[in-house]
């Protein structure tokens, strides 16, 4: 009888960030925290801070497909979250990585604005997301800013992100989450629509705190990591809301560097979780 375990995995695809607060770092930190074992490949090297991104050197397509076919040919991967994909090679390689490796569960945050303000991605870049990524996800999570440039639709108000929310569906996305954190409310409505099923809500209350440094990152990240436990999308996306919820509260007195600052990640941590080891 096989007695032997493995710690349940989800394996993020970003670039890094220095300040510690978004990018592979907050999501590595939000797989640790939820009981999920990270594993990491690096797209792009940011120099940045909590008040700006000051460089950012891309990686290789070489080391990149390196990194990805390393990782994938000796471990077991349960869920795969992008992050920063910074131009179409790079999404290329990402596309072709999921089809020979057949990976299932692929969220995607649609990084392209810092939350300080630099754009990170290319026109180039956003136009390859369609072509190559959409149909193979199984999520994409923007926020208002991004759900704006990805769909063309401008959004003041909650009908607008089911209009945004059509065009990438009519694009190939299987399920979209557009994130409500930029509407002037006093909740924080994150609305979940996909193909042939009414969009569900998810509200909660919106905290006044400037550590919102990651959001983004975190929230995909969370979704990913409850998958790796197994489960559902939907319930996925209430568990991670939740979880999110919790880490801006708990870190939002906290002063880290003169800008916007992180997350707590850690204010509840769970230990790793394991399954039968099935390789």
């Amino acid at each position: 009888m096989n007695n032997k375990k493995r710690y349940l995995s989800a394996l993020t695809i970003a670039g890094s960030d220095s300040g510690g607060g978004a990018g592979i770092q907050a999501d590595l930190k939000t797989f640790s925290a939820i009981g999920v074992f990270g594993i990491s490949v690096i797209t792009a090297i940011t120099a940045q801070n909590t008040q700006e991104v000051r460089a950012i050197e891309t990686l290789s397509p070489s080391i990149i497909r390196q990194q990805l076919e390393t990782v994938l040919d000796d471990m077991l991967i349960d869920t795969v979250k992008t992050g920063m994909l910074p131009n179409s090679d790079t999404v290329e390689i990402v596309a072709s990585i999921i089809d020979r490796y057949n990976l299932q569960t692929v969220i995607m945050d649609p990084v392209m604005i810092s939350t300080t303000g630099s754009k990170l991605v290319s026109a180039s870049t956003i136009h390859s997301f369609r072509e190559e990524l959409y149909k193979r996800i199984t999520l994409i999570t923007p926020n208002i800013p991004e759900a704006e440039i990805l769909s063309g639709i401008k959004i003041t108000q909650e009908s607008d992100m089911q209009k945004a929310a059509d065009v990438l569906l009519n694009q190939g996305c299987n399920a979209v989450l557009i994130k409500g954190g930029h509407l002037p409310k006093a909740n924080v409505v994150d609305i979940f629509f996909s193909q042939n099923k009414a969009p569900v809500s998810f509200s909660s209350k919106n905290i006044r705190t400037s550590n919102l440094h990651g959001t983004g990152c975190t929230l995909s990240s969370a979704i990913a990591a409850y998958m790796a436990l197994g489960m559902d999308i939907e319930i996925a996306v209430r568990a991670a809301k939740q979880y999110i919820t919790n880490a801006i509260y708990s870190g939002k007195d906290i002063i880290t560097g003169k800008g916007c600052g992180p997350l707590n990640h850690f204010f509840k941590p769970e230990p790793l979780n394991t399954k039968q080891y099935d390789y």
